[in-house]
C-alpha cells in the first residue's frame, strides 16, 4: 500500500528539524507513520492508532527522527 506524502517542517523541544517528507500507511486499525530527513535519507517510523491523533503521531515521529539524527551524528 502507498501512502500519502507531505512535506512539512516540525519543531519539538525548541529544537528546529529542517524538511521533513511524512508518509502514512493504514495497517488494520494502526496507521504507521514515516519520517524521512531528505537531506540524509534517515527515515523513521512510529505506529499508533488510526483513530488518535495525526499531529501528536507526527510529533513523536519527528522526535524519533531527530533522535536518530543526533545519535547517527555523534557516531561520527
Amino acid at each position: 500500500m502507498v501512502g500519502n506524502r507531505a512535506p512539512g517542517k516540525g519543531q519539538t523541544a525548541g529544537n528546529s528539524v529542517g524538511e521533513v517528507l511524512f508518509e502514512f500507511q493504514r495497517v488494520g486499525s494502526y496507521l504507521k507513520v514515516m519520517a524521512i530527513d531528505p537531506v540524509t535519507a534517515t527515515e523513521v517510523s512510529v505506529v499508533g492508532p488510526a483513530t488518535g491523533s495525526l499531529e501528536l503521531l507526527k510529533r513523536t515521529a519527528i522526535s524519533k527522527l531527530q533522535f536518530v539524527l543526533k545519535r547517527d551524528a555523534a557516531k561520527r
